[in-house]
Parts: C-alpha cells; structure tokens; sequence
C-alpha cells in the first residue's frame, strides 16, 4: 500500500459519519446526489445484480437495495463498511445486499469475469488512486467485471471545478505556489483535507482512460453543474425555493454540456461494456 492510499485510508476511517451525511447535508451536496441518482435511473437495467466499487458507508447500496436491486458493496476502509451494515440493517434491506467486501478497486480479483448487471464507482474513489497506472488499472478492473452490454459508472473530482471554486472557496491554498502550480498542471493534490492526496481530472482524460478498455462512452455528466460556491448555492436555495425549484430543471438540461461537465465539482462518466 502506497503513502498516497495510507492517507486517504486513514482519513477516510476517521470520518465515517460525516461521508454518510455528505450527500444529504444541504442543497449544493443534494445535488451531487440527485444528478447521479437521476441518471442511475436512466441508464440501469430494470434489474440485477449492481457493485457498488468504493462504495464507502453504503449511501447508494441501500437506495439501490430499496429499489429492488441485489448489491455487492466493496470499499477500501472497514470503518465504513462496519457502518454500512449497521444502516442496512435498520433500513431493512439485509436481503438485498448480496455481499460485502472490503479491498482496492485496483484489485477486485475476488469477482469473476462478467459479473455484475452494472458496475458503480461513485463519489472520487479513482481521484484517490495513485499513480495514473493503477487508476489504469482500477478502470480495467471495474469494466472486467461488468457483464457485456452492462452499463458503468464513475465519478471523479473535477480539476477545472477546484480551480473555479478557489476564489471564493479555500484561496489560502493559492498561496502554497508549488504546490497549486502542480494542481494546475498535473491534477495532483497532497494538501486535500489537509494532508490527504487527490487527484483532479478533466473530462477528455476521463474519457481517454475509459476508452483504453473495451466499452463505449454513453455520456459525461457535471453532477454539481455550474454551481461552484456551496454557500451561494445554499443561499439561493434558501431564499428563492420556487426559483432553485427552476433552476434544479435547467441544470438538469444543461449538465452534459461539455463546458458544465468540467466546470463542475464532480463529473460523471457512463459507459457500456462492449
């Protein structure tokens, strides 16, 4: 295991709680989550048999368990997955997780070939993974698992989205030169929470990355659209619900514009196994 994976490891274990919330603690995170969850809809089989793949707390595994799908929930950090269990119980959909497994999505060696009616790794597990031949690899894992025709989705922390959100989000941050210069050029964070490690993508690496294996791009998706400022976000939402009522539909029409794609917080790419 790698310092970077150490890092992320560690930080992670010590903040289950708040991981689990994360989706769900005000408007600018909701809508990470609606966006995905929109598209989910759009693009999943009926049924089957869904990987979560760095599937953290389980926040998606027991919504998709709700909805009837069978779901094997994989992460790296056992203090989620102990979490996890917890809530899956209380949520009584025991009898639709179908196992849980703790690992790397580097190496989900523990699943067969074609496995899963759909495949998920959501949420910036592959922002975590270092260095770029073993996000290489994670990718060829999560597609070598999917079953032919199965659609896969990722998401992954945007590089144009931290830049945007700088300004009036962590401008202190501008003033490690050396280190923003290599955000900048390379996509590589050692400063994210502090000292954990992240890496930043565009979309056209995203893509290209994907496209090394066997599967068809579908779609590209900016989960947090062009809303970049968490406090103006939540103000808006606030103060003018009938208006961010609006604006949630424009941004759901707008959110595969290539421009909103990367100018998002999150993206999202959809694919097909061939």
């Amino acid at each position: 295991m790698n310092k970077e994976t150490k890092l992320i490891k560690k930080f992670y274990s010590t903040n289950v709680n708040n991981e689990w919330k994360r989706l769900i603690e005000d408007p600018f995170h909701e809508l990470e989550f609606f966006t995905t969850f929109s598209f989910l809809k759009k693009y999943l089989p009926k049924n089957g048999l869904v990987l979560d793949a760095g599937g953290g707390p389980g926040r998606y595994t027991i919504e998709l368990a709700k909805l009837g799908y069978g779901v094997t929930l994989f992460d790296l950090v056992v203090e989620h997955l102990e979490f996890a269990k917890k809530q899956i119980k209380k949520e009584k959909v025991a009898n639709k997780i179908k196992d849980i497994v703790h690992g790397s999505i580097t190496n989900l060696s523990k699943f067969r070939d074609n496995s899963f009616d759909s495949v998920l790794c959501l949420g910036g597990p592959l922002s975590h993974i270092y260095p770029e031949t073993e996000r290489q690899k994670a990718i060829s894992e999560l597609v070598r698992v999917a079953k032919v025709g199965a659609p896969i989705f990722a998401s992954v922390m945007s590089k144009y989205g931290v830049i945007l959100a700088t300004p009036a989000g962590w401008p202190q941050e501008v003033g490690f030169k050396k280190h923003f210069q290599n955000l900048v050029e390379n996509g590589e964070d050692y400063r994210w929470h502090g000292n954990g490690y992240c890496h930043y993508f565009i979309s056209n690496e995203l893509e290209k990355m994907f496209l090394k294996e066997n599967i068809e791009v579908v779609n590209k998706v900016g989960l947090e659209g062009l809303n970049i400022d968490n406090k103006a976000t939540n103000r808006f939402a606030k103060k003018f619900p009938k208006a961010w009522k609006n604006w949630i539909e424009i941004h759901m029409q707008i959110c595969t514009e290539p421009f909103v794609v990367d100018a998002s917080g999150h993206m999202m790419i959809i694919a097909r196994k061939k």
